[in-house]
């Protein structure tokens, strides 16, 4: 004997107690292994950690949130025959399946980190090791109220590892030990072309530089070289393995090139508008740098916020010689 189907009622549906709107409904920590391509190389593999929300208005109890779950593992599923470049448009993609899966919803949210590995060679022996730096995107998708479309803007972005060298207290070395060079009786061109070859002694920061860049979708920016600009603008990387001769480089380098967390900050803004030209004016920069101290309890700050096209409105005289 069959048994008759039985529909269950669906519960999300009814109308909750207090029907007020709730902007973020959804799953996080979701984890998932991914592929990024990347052409002419081996392709990158990832362990990453998904957040997804939709909207839920005021007249749902619920959302389905099986659908999230469902949503991913399809478009996971299409990019091993159809491989996805870029991070953020992965979470584009599933973003944008959020409002199809969801019909009640006008807005779904993708975010997505990982760690990932970067390959280094040291400055002196060019020892091969790795370093790994932290990745981040974001998206979020629009359905307009009148005509249905779906609008998405995507963020990507990075935060990396580095070291940088304190120019106050280098220059309160350099006048110091100027100061007991001349008590020494040694002459003043021999002190001033040992001051010029032999950098001072400052105290250091581990620095944490982050760089995010949020576009319309269409226009895509290089991971690489965000981890490269935002490593660069410090005053030297840092390695996990170093030979005496590497770490000799690695001092020397930094203390070649003192910077303040302010410093940082505005070298990555500079990098952003000479590395990225093709991007549109609205796109928006997030640029941040935690100087971890040393000699302090405290940890130094500095931030940055802008669109594109004010940074290149503020840049626009200095360009030329800064290149």
């Amino acid at each position: 004997m069959k048994l008759p189907v039985v529909e269950l009622p669906d519960i999300q549906a009814t109308r909750p107690a207090i029907p007020i709107n709730l902007t973020r409904v959804g799953v996080t920590d979701v984890k998932k292994l991914i592929e990024i391509a990347r052409e002419g190389k081996r392709p990158i593999v990832l362990i990453a950690r998904f957040n997804i929300f939709v909207d839920l208005p005021p007249d749902r109890k619920g959302a389905n949130l099986s659908r999230n779950f469902e949503t991913i593992d399809e478009v996971l599923e299409e990019a091993v025959e159809a491989p996805v470049y870029e991070i953020e448009e992965l979470c584009g993609v599933v973003a944008r399946r959020l409002l199809t899966k969801h019909e009640y919803a006008s807005r779904a949210e993708v975010q997505m980190n990982s760690e990932y590995v970067v390959k280094r060679v040291t400055p002196v022996t060019e020892m091969h090791c790795q370093g790994v730096a932290n990745i981040f995107a974001e998206a979020i998708a629009t359905r307009s109220g009148n005509d249905g479309d779906i609008t998405v803007r995507k963020l990507v972005g990075a935060e990396v590892l580095g070291m940088t060298a304190c120019p106050c207290a280098q220059e309160i070395m350099h006048d110091r030990a100027k100061q007991e060079l001349c008590d020494l009786g040694v002459p003043d061109a021999t002190i001033a072309q040992f001051l010029s070859r032999v950098p001072m002694a400052t105290h250091n920061q581990r620095g944490r530089g982050t760089i995010s860049i949020e576009v319309h979708d269409g226009y895509d920016v290089s991971l690489e070289k965000l981890i490269d600009i935002t490593e660069s603008s410090m005053s030297s990387a840092i390695f996990e393995l170093l030979k005496r001769s590497d770490e000799a480089s690695v001092v020397d380098t930094a203390h070649r090139n003192p910077k303040f967390v302010e410093d940082c900050v505005r070298t990555m803004a500079h990098s952003i508008v000479k590395e990225f030209p093709y991007l549109p004016d609205d796109s928006m920069i997030s640029i941040k740098q935690i100087n971890e101290e040393s000699i302090h309890q405290h940890n130094a700050c500095a931030e940055r916020c802008a669109t594109l096209g004010e940074l290149r409105t503020e840049l626009a005289g200095v360009m030329p010689l800064l290149d």
